[in-house]
C-alpha cells in the first residue's frame, strides 16, 4: 500500500496489517533477528528511526488538540508510537521466546470488549464466548494516567476536588494553580498526572526537564498555564 494513499486514520492499520496476519511468536523472533543483524552491521532503519524521532515533535502539537483531534489521535497514530521496538530490550524478547518454547506462555487476544473479574487468588477473564481462569495475574500494561482522584493525599485531594478539578492544573513550572494555599506552592511532576496532555512524557530527559522547572519555580514564578484536557486514558 501506498504511503501517499494513508492519513492519520488508515496509517495505523496499514502500519499493523502484515504482522496480524502471523504467529506473535514468529514474528517476534523474525524481528528479533533482524535487530540483531542491524546492531551488528550498526545499521539504522530509516523508517524506525523516523518515527521513533517523530514522536518528539508530535508531542509539542497534543496538548492543543481539540477533545475531537485527540480521540483520533489516540484511535490512529498514537498505537504506532507505541509500538516502539528501540525501547525492547533484545533479552526481553529473548526471554519471551524461551518462555514461549517451554509451553509457559502464550497470548490470548482480548480486543476492546471483555471482562475482568479479580478475586482473592484467581482472576477471571471473559471474551468471545470463552472464559479464561488465572491463578496470577500481572497487569503490565504500563503506568495509566490519574486524576484528582487517584492523588494519595487525602487533605490535598479533597481540597483539588472541592475546586472542580478533576486533573490537577499545573503551571509550566509544575506548581499547582488551586486551590489557593497551594498556589505556586506545591509541585506535582509526577508523569501519570502529566500524561493527559504529554502522552510521551517518559524517560530521563523529560525527567531532567520537569526538574529544572520544578527547581526554577522556588525563585521566579510561572506566567502560563499547560492547556487543560479532558482525561482520558492513552
Amino acid at each position: 500500500m501506498s504511503l501517499a494513499t494513508l492519513d492519520a486514520d488508515s496509517f495505523a492499520d496499514a502500519y499493523f496489517a502484515d504482522r496480524a496476519t502471523h504467529d506473535p511468536f514468529r514474528w517476534a523472533a523474525y524481528n528479533l533477528r533482524e535487530v540483531e543483524r542491524n546492531k551488528r552491521d550498526r545499521r539504522t532503519i530509516p523508517w524506525r528511526y523516523a518515527i521513533l524521532r517523530l514522536h518528539e515533535a508530535v508531542q509539542e502539537v497534543v496538548p492543543h488538540f481539540s477533545d475531537a483531534d485527540r480521540d483520533r489521535f489516540d484511535a490512529g497514530l498514537s498505537r504506532v508510537f507505541v509500538d516502539n521496538y528501540a525501547a525492547v530490550p533484545s533479552e526481553s524478547i529473548r526471554r519471551l521466546l524461551a518462555l514461549r518454547a517451554a509451553g509457559v506462555i502464550g497470548v490470548l487476544e482480548l480486543g476492546p470488549d471483555y471482562d475482568m473479574t479479580v478475586e482473592d487468588g484467581r482472576t477471571t477473564m471473559e471474551c468471545a464466548g470463552e472464559t479464561h481462569d488465572f491463578d496470577i495475574f500481572i497487569d503490565a500494561r504500563g503506568q495509566k494516567p490519574l486524576a484528582t482522584r487517584d492523588l494519595p493525599f487525602p487533605k490535598l485531594r479533597a481540597q483539588l476536588l472541592a475546586t472542580g478539578d478533576d486533573i490537577p492544573d499545573v503551571s509550566d513550572d509544575y506548581t499547582l494553580t488551586a486551590p489557593e494555599v497551594a498556589k505556586g506552592r506545591i509541585a506535582l511532576a509526577a508523569l501519570p498526572y502529566l500524561m493527559h496532555d504529554q502522552p510521551f512524557v517518559q524517560g530521563i530527559t523529560a525527567s531532567a526537564e520537569i526538574g529544572r522547572a520544578v527547581a526554577a519555580a522556588a525563585t521566579k514564578p510561572a506566567s502560563r498555564l499547560r492547556r487543560r484536557l479532558a482525561w482520558s486514558a492513552f
